[in-house]
């Protein structure tokens, strides 16, 4: 009989936001596959969970992946975290996710903590149709090209990136959009040291020109305004 996976969803930042289901899973499986060692083991240990650990991330993806395949078509119940928040979504595991199901392996979400819904859910912009574009290119010719692509948009748009790349992509939003384009930027969610800073993107550049940032962050722009409106809050 196939085995389970289970895509497990664990906190952002901060550890109370676990659900009491994905504790039992990660409990009962026979293997939890993570991304990074180091932050698989951190938070099975702070949960007092026992569980063998296989790590499965960019650079031994198409090694591992049969393995874990392998291991389900014997019977194992297998539970896929990330480093942090929802599992696949702009994470490592979409090979192994596409190799179960072409073997009928049955998939189950174990929803929870997600940065995105996180960030969403308080800038204040309206939600009713967003798009997801995700990570911009690092290269900043091409990082200018995908923002003048998305400012023909007329919903908001929801970017991810690494703290250092905070300031460039702030500059190149202010080059193409303009600086009173509204935008907000969530960072270290659900943490003491959580920020959320809304405005014009010429004035949250400025702010973080001069602030230290240390985790990855959310950032939405919002959709064009009518002439005349205004988005103050």
């Amino acid at each position: 009989m196939a085995g389970v996976l289970y895509i497990v969803s664990t906190p952002i930042g901060n550890y109370e936001d676990i659900t009491l289901r994905a504790l039992r899973i990660l409990r009962e499986v026979d293997l939890v596959v993570c991304e990074e060692f180091k932050e698989g083991k951190k938070l099975l240990h702070h949960y007092e969970i026992q569980t063998e650990l296989e790590s499965l991330n960019e650079h031994n993806e198409a090694r591992v992946t049969p393995y874990l395949l392998d291991q389900l078509i014997q019977g194992k119940r297998i539970a896929l975290i990330s480093d942090a928040g929802t599992p696949v979504f702009s994470d490592p595991g979409l090979t192994l996710v596409q190799r179960a199901l072409e073997a009928n392996i049955p998939l189950h979400p174990v929803p929870g903590p997600s940065s995105l819904m996180a960030a969403l859910v308080v800038c204040g912009f309206d939600l009713s149709k967003f798009l997801y574009y995700g990570w911009l290119s690092p290269k900043k010719e091409i990082r200018r090209r995908e923002l003048s692509a998305l400012k023909k948009e007329k919903k908001p748009i929801v970017l991810l990136d690494t703290p250092y790349r905070l300031i460039p992509v702030l500059e190149d939003i202010t080059l193409i959009f303009g600086p009173n384009q509204e935008i907000a930027v969530a960072l270290d969610l659900t943490l003491p040291s959580e920020e959320i800073r809304r405005g014009p993107v010429g004035k949250v550049r400025d702010y973080y020109k001069e602030k230290k940032t240390s985790g990855e962050f959310v950032l939405i722009i919002n959709s064009p305004q009518p002439q005349g409106r205004s988005t103050k809050r």
